[in-house]
């Protein structure tokens, strides 16, 4: 089933479809996302590639939003979600739950590599932090890897929804089972 923005914007999930959907290993954790209309964004690109879970963490607002539903199509109802305090509570959680999580920050870092050049692996969380400072020092440790995009311009970043629908999408390449 696929619904079109206009009634995804007006339509609640119905939970045996929600039920239905195959989700992939992929879960996304926002460390102190502060924009609402980047947390919105999120949750439609987690709903694009069928991913298992949004984590909000610290600062991050939650649903209900008035914001994060116009910028979802209200995809924030269809995708799963919760709220954790920390980012590192988050990841420490997942970790215990899943096993072989790799999570993989998306920043820029003395440690980080090339997001193309990286060996994309199922499990996997995606973590994207503040619009202003990045991924916090504290959950870069826990993350196996850091991948960075390459910046050609004056700017010295993108939009951390952005950066994070680029790199879910060369997961999705790099993951054979899912780009098949």
């Amino acid at each position: 089933m696929k619904l079109k923005p206009a009634i995804l914007r007006t339509t609640e999930p119905d939970l045996e479809v929600v039920k239905k959907i195959k989700r992939n290993d992929i879960y996304i954790i926002l460390d102190d996302v502060l924009d609402t209309y980047n947390v919105g964004a999120i949750f439609r690109l987690a709903d694009a590639v069928a991913a298992k879970k949004v984590f909000l963490c610290g600062t991050t607002e939650s649903p209900p939003n008035t914001r994060i539903k116009k910028a979802s199509i209200n995809t924030w109802q269809w995708v799963d979600w919760e709220y954790a305090s920390t980012a590192v509570e988050a990841i420490e959680n997942l970790k215990l739950k899943i096993e072989n999580l790799n999570v993989v920050g998306i920043e820029q870092d003395e440690k980080s590599v090339p997001f193309e050049q990286f060996d994309y692996k199922l499990p996997i969380a995606l973590v994207v932090g503040n619009e202003t400072d990045g991924i916090s020092k504290e959950v870069l440790k826990l993350c196996d890897t850091i991948v960075e995009l390459p910046m050609f311009g004056i700017n010295t970043s993108l939009n951390v929804m952005v950066s994070l629908g680029i790199v879910l999408y060369k997961v999705i390449e790099k993951t054979p089972a899912l780009s098949e």
